[in-house]
């Protein structure tokens, strides 16, 4: 154990910008520990010098133990990085009422039952910074993803409230809100489409909708834009309380806030190509 080094804690560590975060923290000269279910698919970050462990956020008892854990070797928590999350796609109508409460399990409470676990710890020092990774999605819609945005939305709120619940105990509250970022999430998407409403009454939307997402390809963002974001949040005394990259994503979010909502939805669903009529 290193009292120097910071402690940071990151979900979700398996692909995409979980391991990107811990790749580039570690080597920034935090002590990471890295959890997610696919425990297999961080042997190279666990080559690099990181710690790893199996993490299940939708369990309990498992974040008790990686929690506990990473206490028993370190003795605090500096750094709560909530990166956990998929995107479960396809019309609300058409997706099982069980895969939308999963999606908040996941996306929602698994986050907040986290958070939860090291909550005691960071008061005992009076110090800490709590990082959502949020989306885009918190504030703009997206065809075919109305329970993922909803769980992105409903996290807003949250960070929001518990910002202000935690900052009399020295703690930081930070969400992220990035657009597209190249990582398995754009595949899963369309996957989860297909297999959603591929089929049935929705089957044009879904046909666009994964179009759309195809297309999108080429506007992703490569996962150092977040990870270079974190180091910067991390290493503030003062963060604000959201950051949104890349700059497309700013973008859209001025787009938003400057047109009435019948307007933003004219142009767009026909960005996404969404079908005029059916």
């Amino acid at each position: 154990m290193d009292t120097n080094k910071k402690v940071a804690l990151i979900t979700g560590a398996s692909s995409g910008i979980g391991a990107d975060i811990a790749m580039r923290m570690a080597s920034a000269g935090y002590a990471v520990y890295a959890g997610a279910r696919r425990v297999d698919r961080m042997r190279e970050l666990e080559a690099a010098g990181i710690n790893i462990s199996e993490l299940d956020v939708t369990s309990a008892a498992s974040i008790a133990s990686f929690v506990q854990g990473v206490l028993e070797q370190e003795e605090k928590i500096d750094i709560l990085i909530n990166n956990a999350g998929y995107g479960s796609y396809g019309a609300v109508e058409d997706v099982d009422i069980e895969e939308a409460r999963r999606q908040f399990e996941v996306n929602l409470f698994g986050l907040a039952a986290m958070t939860n676990a090291v909550l005691p710890s960071m008061r005992s020092n009076r110090s800490g910074t709590i990082i959502h990774m949020g989306s885009v999605g918190g504030k703009l819609w997206s065809v075919l993803g109305g329970w993922y945005q909803a769980s992105k939305y409903a996290l807003e709120g949250l960070a929001d409230c518990t910002r202000n619940e935690l900052r009399p105990f020295g703690i930081h509250v930070v969400l992220l809100e990035p657009g597209g970022i190249k990582s398995e999430w754009r595949e899963n998407v369309m996957s989860s489409i297909q297999k959603t409403s591929g089929n049935g009454p929705y089957s044009a939307i879904a046909t666009a909708a994964n179009s759309f997402f195809e297309g999108a390809a080429s506007l992703e963002a490569q996962p150092k834009v977040v990870s270079d974001l974190i180091l910067k949040v991390c290493s503030s005394d003062n963060p604000k309380p959201r950051y949104v990259v890349p700059t497309n994503a700013k973008i859209m979010l001025v787009l938003k806030a400057l047109l009435t909502d019948r307007f933003f939805d004219k142009i767009w669903s026909r960005f996404m190509k969404i079908p005029k009529s059916m």
